[in-house]
């Protein structure tokens, strides 16, 4: 915006380029539109970030739900093997919340967060644990070897969890530890589950339409490019009454009020995908860790993972 106020009015100062200063109507009609557009994008990419915390607002409900169902629902003559099912069916699903959170943090090619480069400079000030480690390695923390190696052999990891995780509840009706009606509303909750992974598959894999993103910051760079020259048409007015030299107002006023289009703009852009990997996300790692956390509690274990950390006020 410096640059392109400081040019015109100079041209216009020392050079005695009258025609540059234009009628400040049209400049204020286009304005009006990229207010409007502007305010626009940044409601629906915001209705995007809240949608994808609600998503996992709901996760963290479910998840709480399935555990105490399955510290509750299950019978068998055996406590050390009820136990032993109990965990293993709760280590899947944090297998499950492990690998939604690597599916949603893989970088699609319409994302931001690598490609921009101020985005770029600022990845420095955090890190991305889903890109710092291997699903392969944080899977082995809770499956057997013959469970893990077949879901890294699939597409969606994550779905197909949630079909290993049905496929043990059958057995276990049909073995008699838990009875028909336990059974149904496992399998709904099953169910619930692959709802909440399939909104956030929506939000991950439909970015918000190009046309909408494109025309918005067309409009953006049109209104700060013909600001500084409506700056100057009125300025030009004022020089009988306060001297020629009203018109170098020109400069802050454009960068002033070109910085809060341009940063509307950046704002929509920084919420259009909460799973990306920015400093805006969705902090679906965090979550997922609290999860971990509160379910183990659940049945009784002492030897807790830590909660993740915020690096320089950024959490994950």
């Amino acid at each position: 915006m410096f640059l392109l106020s400081i040019t015109p009015t100079s041209l216009f100062y020392f050079l005695d380029f009258k025609w540059l200063a234009i009628p400040w109507v049209p400049v204020a009609l286009l304005g009006t539109a990229t207010a409007f557009i502007s305010g626009f994008k940044n409601t629906q990419t915001y209705n995007r970030t809240w949608e994808a915390r609600q998503v996992y607002g709901s996760i963290i409900n479910s998840s709480r739900s399935l555990g105490i169902m399955i510290k509750d629902f299950f019978r068998t003559s055996d406590p050390g093997k009820e136990l032993e099912i109990q965990k293993q069916i709760i280590n899947r699903h944090f297998a499950w919340l492990t690998a939604l959170r690597f599916q949603l943090r893989e970088v699609k090619s319409w994302e931001n967060v690598k490609t921009k480069t101020y985005n770029k400079q600022y990845l420095k000030y955090y890190t991305v644990p889903e890109w710092e480690n291997s699903l392969d390695e944080e899977l082995k923390k809770f499956l057997d070897e013959d469970e893990r190696q077949y879901i890294l052999t699939t597409k969606n990891r994550a779905a197909q969890l949630l079909a290993l995780q049905s496929d043990h509840l059958k057995r276990l009706n049909i073995g008699g530890v838990i009875n028909d009606f336990y059974f149904v509303t496992l399998e709904n909750q099953l169910k619930d589950l692959y709802d909440q992974q399939g909104r956030c598959e929506r939000i991950k894999n439909f970015p918000y339409p190009r046309q909408f993103s494109s025309i918005n910051l067309f409009f953006t760079n049109a209104f700060c490019f013909l600001l500084p020259l409506g700056f100057l048409g009125e300025f030009s007015k004022l020089a009988d009454k306060f001297t020629d030299h009203i018109i170098w107002l020109t400069i802050p006023f454009s960068i002033l009020l070109g910085w809060v289009f341009l940063v509307l703009e950046q704002i929509g852009e920084s919420t259009e995908n909460p799973f990306e990997g920015s400093a805006n996300d969705v902090p679906i790692t965090q979550i997922s860790r609290n999860i971990e956390i509160d379910l183990k509690e659940m049945f009784g274990e002492k030897e807790l993972p830590l909660p993740v950390q915020a690096q320089n006020n950024i959490l994950m």
